[in-house]
């Protein structure tokens, strides 16, 4: 399989939110924390997701890897807030993927195959359950809380290592996890690739934990779970840099584990800008068709 298809899907997980288990991956950080209220948390990252530049631009360092597989590549990121956000993928210098994805259309051209994929955003339901949010691609580049809604009522999930804030309550969680352990010994829910179509279009719950710094001004890690199926998404923000007034991620870490395969990206951000314009130059070549989608 091209990297470049490898790349595209995995952006489809990462942005889908979902298919992922609802374990709760608290890790101590060796020193205890002060207490802090639920009011304080939820506001910190009511804040925190409201912050977004008007235009974003980094360069970054990637390495890939799964079972199969371990590849480097770069990419420019190019970002518009609520526009669109354009991802470069060069290897050598020369580039190879490009794509540019609005708030209701992905699209990406494969230089290697001379090809393109041009779909509006309701493709990633339809396969896989999960409503898709643009606004989820800017929050995971700029290191938001990911999925966050403000109207919704958030839990503080105790514990003395670390600030987390989670969409459900811990013992929802632990019931949840209960549920999905007992069918899957009985065998009572296929496999989503062995559903039929219409059972995949249905939107499943989603599990949101957010782990918010020790000062409460960024988030650590974004951690996503469905109960119903056996994959996990783990975000790592690892380390940000100071950009004018805003605090962007440096080093981020994304783990995806799914009953048949582990997906490994590392992403090292450099020359990050906020709020000076970029420009935007996105076209398919008219030689190019549209590429042929794998079995």
């Amino acid at each position: 399989m091209h990297l470049s298809i490898k790349f595209f899907s995995l952006l489809l997980l990462l942005f889908t939110l979902g298919s992922c288990s609802p374990k709760l991956h608290e890790t101590a950080t060796g020193e205890k924390l002060p207490r802090r209220k639920l009011t304080e948390l939820t506001a910190a990252l009511d804040s925190l997701s409201g912050t977004r530049p008007h235009y974003f631009y980094t360069k970054i360092k990637c390495e890939y890897s799964d079972t199969t597989q371990h590849r480097s590549f770069k990419t420019s990121i190019r970002m518009v807030r609520d526009s669109a956000v354009n991802a470069l993928i060069t290897f050598a210098s020369i580039p190879i993927v490009n794509s540019l994805i609005r708030p209701d259309s992905v699209t990406v051209t494969n230089r290697n195959d001379h090809c393109f994929i041009k779909r509006d955003l309701n493709f990633i339901k339809e396969q896989f359950g999960i409503a898709f949010d643009y606004r989820n691609i800017e929050e995971l580049f700029l290191g938001l809380p990911i999925g966050y809604d403000s109207t919704q009522k958030y839990f503080q999930i105790h514990d003395p290592y670390n600030y987390i804030i989670s969409s459900h309550k811990k013992r929802e969680i632990r019931r949840e996890t209960r549920m999905r352990t007992e069918r899957d010994r009985n065998n009572d829910r296929p496999r989503r690739e062995d559903r039929h179509p219409e059972e995949n279009n249905e939107e499943e719950e989603v599990i949101l934990n957010y782990y918010l710094s020790d000062d409460i001004r960024t988030i650590k890690r974004v951690f996503i779970s469905s109960p119903n199926d056996t994959t996990s998404i783990t975000i790592d923000y690892v380390s940000r840099d100071s950009v004018e007034t805003s605090l962007v991620p440096n080093e981020v870490s994304v783990v995806i584990v799914t009953p048949r395969n582990r997906l490994v990206m590392s992403m090292d951000y450099d020359k990050s800008s906020i709020d000076v314009p970029v420009d935007i130059h996105f076209v398919i070549p008219e030689e190019y068709e549209e590429c042929k989608q794998e079995e």
